[in-house]
């Protein structure tokens, strides 16, 4: 072979062997190459050795006392035969010659392996050349012609005594090149459609080479044979010294086959070579052989017979079909992997766990590939499927079984992720009432595949794929979350995508945390009723707040104070605002500027409650202030009750208070977004690998920090820090304590009490259940998408007004002319609050209607429904005029 014709053909030169590689190898001296070719011909001639120890020649009247053949070659194992062959290639011992009729000798526990053969006439009736270990009683040695037959012939089932057909990179190298050459593609067909269709077969195909006997062997062959010690036979042998305790069964076939992983490289060189055909060759018999495999699994999983398919076993099977490139396009995508998702849907827990760890492990470099084929069936299914009244997409079958086999996808992305530490959990820190704690656990149902792994997502500081690319939003669009929550909250057997949130996005989600609220509020009404009914009490079915603008805190602090004190569970009631001496009816628009407004006085300096943070401008709890704990619980109980009365906030904190809400202690790494100039210098101090740290930082474990009034306080991270200075050995302890009194010891007062107002409200919410802590954010704060072409996109128009309406135009071109300031204020005016709900403006439903023809009246709005009432102004500047006039001046209900 030329090296050219290599160059061409790169399947080619992957394929040589070693004699060839040496032949062809320009730069190689003359007596390089001979050595080498002696070491192969060595190599050859021990494995020769080893096959007449062990299987003998085939001549039932053989005279050679170290052939099995004679019959004195009893209960050999592959370890003393693999020294005896090294041995006996020593001493030139007498090599039977192969004999045509030969019947291999088996033995039930023996394993062997074998190595790519270079062209040998006296090899005619040797095995496969593969590097793949398999038990001797399936590797029957037989003629070429033979062979071909059994690899010809459809395998549905094997016996012990039979081959089981499987591939090798090589050897699927091998028949591409052969099928290439002639044109004729029958072969591979046929071979793909053995192996893709069996289990057995995909289990043995495409292994990494064994740690066996041999391989030690063959490693000894290639150096110098005179010179081998005697401690090398020993070993080989399976004898023990005198210093080790145990050795490895090498005889059990069972043990050999745990150490043969999955050769990743290895496959995925062999997926590339094979699609770089027309798929057209072997597309349809491949999809056939995966729909025949999916059925076979299905059944396996079903009836889960251990002896015949054990779980590694389906693991790795799973794995080799999901790694094949077309799964997510053509007939692949429409026939094959639906039928394996849907055999997926059997596997137990143990299977998901040790999938997700072998696709957090070698398999994590597909993982966006995976996840990309699955969205793509998810899509083309919500596409072409068409749902109503009684069939729901929580009923496509497909569907489903691709969004459970994505949550072992999701679990392998956070694994193959950065995991924090454990003592980060703070559940232990944070002293929830009895109650809470109880009603959160009977509430959150346990996701049994997370809890076998030993993660939550909030261990991951950053996974592997970002949490977004999982979300599916065709499918998001055409959930009914209404039925999903039935389904939730129902039958268990019932499929719900709310079990599995990573899949929806948080506007979809916001819609089943919004229906559990919902039916909440219904059912405190209803108690109260009944209550009102039955014992003639007087009980309101609303948390019914009375202020007055000019002392909304003391006047809404005061309500709920009594509220939490006297009856908390009043909190789970619908929230209804009354402003004294305004006739705005709470219909959702009243409860916003309510919120609105307390969060205003609530961060105002003047209470000194929180903190300002310049660098990040957010707000932090005050280490120092002087309100008492019930002060911090009631803002607590406002955040809660903003999520549970779908009200959006507008508030800066920083995403360590949304972890630690979720049950996350504050770290270093939070320090990045809430003081990002400590951050940095931290960082500095970390890389910091010179010997005078000491003298550069002049920093001990005491901290300084200033209460309200400027004045300057210390703390000591440990005892006695003013007198302990940092050094490398002590500079990861520093930062950790420092972090954690920052964000976690200095407040911690502070924040019991906040997060215990909080739970009193959401305590039976599935918010932890459903969202993340960024998602969590979200909730409470918005979206930053501050986008009106969406808004203009979304807006509904009534009265006679439309979009081609020329005042109509005007007014968007006017709006898209506001500062950021004015179309805040313009929200704020219309909808009672300036926030941009989860999902962006598209997903705010503002009504434009017509107010009458042209006059000085201003524009007015019922933001309860977010309606906005427009006169017809004759022109584009009377319209600007009065608008801006509108969203500067008004304030309060029915004032206009």
């Amino acid at each position: 072979m030329s090296n050219e014709e290599i160059k061409k053909n790169p399947r080619k030169r992957q394929r040589r062997h070693s004699s060839e590689e040496l032949l062809n190898d320009q730069e190689a001296s003359s007596s390089d190459i001979l050595n080498k070719m002696k070491r192969a011909a060595a190599k050859k001639l021990i494995e020769r050795y080893f096959y007449q120890l062990t299987d003998g020649c085939g001549n039932p009247q053989c005279q050679n006392k170290f052939c099995a053949s004679s019959g004195e070659v009893n209960n050999i194992t592959p370890n003393q035969a693999a020294a005896k062959a090294i041995e006996l290639f020593s001493k030139e011992a007498q090599l039977c010659e192969r004999h045509p009729t030969k019947m291999a000798r088996t033995q039930e526990d023996s394993v062997i392996s074998i190595l790519p053969e270079t062209n040998n006439e006296e090899s005619n009736s040797s095995v496969d050349t593969t590097q793949l270990a398999v038990p001797c009683n399936e590797m029957a040695l037989t003629s070429s012609s033979e062979s071909t037959s059994k690899a010809n012939s459809t395998v549905t089932s094997f016996t012990d005594d039979e081959t089981v057909p499987y591939l090798t990179e090589e050897k699927l190298l091998e028949i591409i090149d052969e099928c290439e050459t002639c044109k004729q593609y029958s072969k591979l067909i046929r071979t793909l459609g053995q192996v893709f269709s069996n289990i057995s077969s995909l289990t043995r195909s495409f292994r990494q080479t064994p740690s066996t006997p041999i391989d030690a062997m063959l490693d000894i062959a290639t150096g110098d044979f005179m010179t081998l010690k005697k401690e090398d036979v020993r070993s080989l042998e399976g004898e023990k010294d005198k210093d080790e305790d145990s050795c490895v069964d090498a005889t059990s076939c069972e043990g050999v086959r745990k150490r043969m992983e999955l050769d990743y490289p290895s496959l995925r060189r062999s997926y590339a070579a094979l699609f770089n055909l027309p798929n057209n060759i072997f597309e349809s018999a491949m999809v056939n052989a995966l729909v025949s495999l999916a059925g076979y699994l299905q059944m396996e999983l079903q009836t889960r017979n251990p002896k015949t398919c054990s779980e590694d076993d389906i693991v790795d099977v799973l794995i080799m079909a999901f790694e094949i490139p077309a799964l997510g396009s053509g007939d692949f995508l429409e026939t094959a992997f639906p039928a394996l998702c849907r055999a997926t849907k059997w596997l137990t827990v143990d299977i998901q766990a040790k999938l997700a760890y072998a696709w957090a492990g070698p398999g994590c470099s597909s993982l966006r590939s995976f996840l990309e084929n699955l969205h793509q069936l998810v899509t083309l299914r919500v596409i072409l499927s068409q749902f109503h009244p009684d069939f729901f997409v929580q009923d496509e079958n497909v569907v489903t079984a691709a969004t459970s086999i994505m949550r072992v996808l999701y679990y392998s992305n956070i694994l193959a992720g950065a995991l924090e530490s454990p003592e980060l959990n703070q559940d232990d820190e944070t002293d929830l009432s009895n109650l809470g704690r109880k009603l959160h656990q009977k509430v959150l149902p346990v996701d049994e595949l997370a809890a076998q792994l030993g993660i939550n997502v909030l261990d991951c500081r950053k996974p592997f794929l970002p949490f977004s690319e999982f979300y599916n939003e065709p499918l998001s669009d055409v959930v009914e979350m209404d039925k999903d929550f039935a389904n939730y909250k129902g039958d268990i057997h019932k499929f719900s995508f709310m079990r599995y949130p990573f899949i929806l996005t948080p506007a979809t989600k916001t819609l089943g945390l919004y229906y559990d609220n919902r039916i909440r509020m219904f059912s405190e009404r209803r108690n109260s009723f009944l209550q009102n009914v039955s014992l003639g009490t007087n009980t309101s079915p609303y948390l019914r707040l009375r202020v007055r603008r000019e002392h909304i805190i003391d006047d809404a602090l005061v309500a709920l104070e009594m509220v939490a004190l006297e009856n908390p569970i009043d909190l789970k009631k619908q929230l209804v605002v009354e402003f004294e001496g305004e006739q705005g009816i709470d219909e959702g628009g009243v409860s916003k500027e309510f919120f609105q407004l307390v969060v205003e006085e609530i961060f105002n300096p003047d209470y000194a409650m929180f903190t300002f943070q310049n660098d990040s401008q957010t707000t932090w709890f005050n280490p120092t202030s002087f309100e008492t704990e019930s002060q911090f619980t009631l803002i607590g109980v406002v955040l809660g009750l903003a999520i549970y009365n779908n009200v959006i906030l507008s508030v800066n904190f920083p995403m360590v208070l949304y972890r630690k809400l979720m049950g996350k202690k504050g770290s270093f790494e939070d320090l990045a977004e809430w003081n990002p100039t400590l951050y940095n210098s931290l960082k500095q101090l970390l890389e910091y690998t010179e010997d005078d740290i000491e003298d550069v930082f002049m920093q001990t474990f005491r901290v300084s920090y200033q209460d309200v009034f400027g004045t300057l306080l210390h703390h000591d991270l440990m005892e006695n820090g003013d007198q302990t200075a940092v050094n490398q050995n002590n500079k990861r302890e520093f930062v950790k304590l420092y972090a954690d009194f920052l964000l976690n010891k200095s407040v911690e007062k502070q924040f019991k009490a906040f997060y215990k107002g909080f739970q009193m409200v959401v305590d039976e919410s599935p918010l932890e259940m459903l969202f993340r802590p960024e998602e969590v954010e979200l909730l409470i704060c918005g979206s930053k998408n501050f986008d009106f072409i969406e808004l203009e996109n979304a807006t509904e128009y009534d009265g006679g007004y439309t979009n081609s309406t020329l005042i109509v135009r005007h007014f968007w071109s006017v709006v898209h002319a506001f500062s950021s300031e004015e179309q805040r204020k313009l929200l704020q005016f219309t909808t009672g609050s300036d926030r941009v709900p989860i999902g962006g403006l598209s997903k705010l439903k503002m009504v434009i209607a017509r107010n009458g023809p042209d006059s000085d009246r201003l524009p007015t709005a019922h933001t309860c429904f977010n309606v906005l009432l427009l006169p017809e102004y004759l022109t584009k500047e009377k319209l600007k005029d009065r608008l801006i006039k509108a969203i500067n001046y008004s304030k309060g209900f029915g004032m206009l």
